[in-house]
């Protein structure tokens, strides 16, 4: 059982860091309601292929540690950090071996029309123990700062975490048989991280085929993996670039698989809810 326990808990990191998430709980102060952020999600509506209201649910499985799970990914709302409208990126996971259970709770606030993220929080819980992490980023300086004191300095003055970067590649052009080289991750050490452009993919869904586009990232975490780690992602083929499924190889623990379930969208403004179809079981 401990044994158990244990890969259950690499399984989530891993979860976690296919997902590229950091960052939970809710910041200091509540929500503005000033018209300069509803500006600001209406300008994001229009300017980003995701929006306030988006929610990602999928179904997780890690075949060879016999884990199941769910874990929604979500633009929450709007929010004020040091002055700068931010949008609400959330990340939640529940999963569980027989009567072993683990969790992760995970947020980050992305500067929607710089794309840069300025504040990050993470819980996680497992039998093994838990994780608990705060950071501020401080783009224009080029520094972060933890709440139990770690400091350091960022490479780019347009820094992300794991969790705001998958937001970001949704943006990119993405032209098959390109790669994209970036220093962005807020901890140098963690750079650089690269995106190659596969192919253009066909995925089997529920609802019939969906055309997709097939990205590889390489990223360098040493808490996941051992090494560089490489995450496929299959992205809707069409102008929001939803992840439809998400797979990472770790090592000593195997392949997880996030396959997307169901999907909704509001408009910032109330416009009305949509949802897509969710892919089969994975190839």
């Amino acid at each position: 059982m401990f044994a158990n326990s244990r890969i259950a808990h690499q399984s989530l990191r891993a979860c976690c860091a296919a997902l590229l998430t950091i960052g939970a709980a809710t910041p200091a102060g509540a929500p503005s309601q000033s018209a300069h952020l509803a500006a600001v999600a209406l300008t994001g509506a229009h300017a980003l292929p995701f929006r306030v209201g988006e929610q990602l649910t999928y179904t997780v499985r890690i075949p060879s540690a016999w884990m199941s799970g769910r874990g929604i990914m979500s633009v929450d709302s709007v929010t004020d950090i040091r002055g700068t409208p931010t949008y609400v990126l959330h990340f939640t996971f529940k999963a569980k071996i027989g009567p072993v259970k683990a969790s992760s709770d995970e947020t980050s606030w992305l500067d929607p029309l710089r794309l840069t993220a300025l504040q990050f929080q993470k819980h996680e819980s497992s039998p093994l123990g838990k994780d608990n992490e705060t950071v501020e980023l401080f783009p224009a300086e080029k520094r972060w700062l933890t709440t139990d004191g770690k400091s350091g300095t960022s490479p780019s003055d347009a820094p992300l975490d794991e969790l705001s970067f998958i937001y970001f590649v949704r943006t990119l052009p993405l032209v098959p048989d390109t790669t994209y080289t970036f220093d962005r991750h807020f901890d140098a050490a963690r750079n650089p991280i690269t995106v190659h452009v596969v192919r253009r993919d066909t995925l089997a869904t529920a609802s019939g085929p969906v055309p997709t586009i097939l990205v590889e990232m390489r990223v360098k975490d040493p808490r996941h993996y051992r090494g560089d780690g490489v995450i496929s992602i299959n992205l809707s083929d069409d102008a929001e670039r939803v992840p439809m499924r998400i797979a990472s190889t770790i090592p000593g623990v195997g392949t997880t698989i996030f396959t997307l379930e169901s999907r909704s969208s509001s408009a910032p403004l109330g416009a009305p809810t949509a949802s897509v179809g969710a892919p089969s079981a994975p190839r």
